[in-house]
């Protein structure tokens, strides 16, 4: 059996996360693979994937903050938001000062409502939204609140009638950088859309810690579990006892270590499980044991 923590994979553009997935299966060389966060295929960048009892860790991951770099064209809207759609209208975005920008990025930081984009994965009536608007279909999607921490601007470059702007971003899960292109362009009057985009960490693991998939080829590269989860979430070491009631599933009295996921290791340092508190009590999320 393969050993259970996290590979931390620095995705090539034009791969899907399911393309990534399925050669690490065979490079970990087990079927009990999964990733925390998709990334369209453009993206490249920090991709946390799961093996084995780790799996079972990437809900949780999906949660953390991510941090991304991304490069937004204004002057031109495509239908995907991004540079893979098909271009559905221009304007002149020659006239668009500095200033103006900062305001737009200003008016789309700290947390807001976003509607995601048509292509994306949010199930609409039982189905992928990206898939009836492919098949041609009107979807309706609700604004969601997501917080955008920071949203810090690089550089501003024109290039006749369009204007690249890069950027960090800094976000909660659920925050897609296509819809801050989208709507940075809209809000300007001159739309705007995704034209590159890199992730650069995911909770705390970010670039250093990545591989491409031609060097996890030569050398399979993984994070074991207690190591991902003491780096991920806050930590408590609990005696023998507790540790027999916690292997067991039972819950443990809360130790004030706050809201989400907190890792559960036993006296000899072996991770037991993650547990979140509720209340007086710690009720087990998932047990490892």
């Amino acid at each position: 059996m393969a050993e259970s923590g996290l590979i931390i994979v620095d995705k090539p553009g034009e791969w899907t996360s399911h393309d990534v997935v399925a050669r690490m299966r065979r490079l970990a060389g087990t079927r009990r693979v999964g990733h925390a966060g998709t990334l369209d295929p453009m993206a490249t960048g920090v991709l946390v994937v799961g093996v084995e009892k780790a799996t079972r860790l990437l809900g949780h991951l999906t949660l953390t903050e991510k941090v991304y770099e991304a490069t937004i064209r204004l002057g031109v809207t495509t239908n995907t938001d991004d540079a893979e759609g098909e271009v559905t209208a221009t304007a002149s975005a020659a006239g668009v000062t500095a200033e103006e920008i900062r305001k737009g990025v200003e008016a789309l930081t700290g947390a807001i409502m976003q509607v995601p984009p048509q292509v994306s994965a949010i199930k609409v009536n039982g189905q992928r939204a990206y898939k009836k608007a492919r098949a041609g279909e009107e979807v309706e999607l609700a604004a969601r609140p997501v917080t955008v921490r920071a949203f810090d601007v690089l550089g501003v470059h024109a290039h006749d009638d369009v204007v690249d702007v890069d950027a960090v971003v800094t976000c909660s899960s659920g925050t897609y950088i296509r819809s801050l292109a989208r709507d940075l362009g809209a809000g300007l009057g001159v739309g705007g859309h995704l034209t590159r985009l890199r992730r650069t960490r995911v909770g705390p693991y970010d670039l250093s810690l990545a591989r491409t998939l031609d060097e996890l080829a030569e050398r399979c590269v993984i994070l074991p579990i207690g190591e991902a989860v003491a780096a991920a979430f806050p930590r408590r070491d609990v005696t023998a006892e507790e540790a027999r009631i916690i292997g067991h599933g039972g819950r443990l009295p809360a130790a004030g270590l706050g809201e989400g996921p907190i890792g559960v290791f036993g006296p000899d340092g072996t991770l037991l499980a993650l547990v979140e508190e509720q209340g007086r009590t710690a009720r087990p999320l998932a047990v490892f044991v």
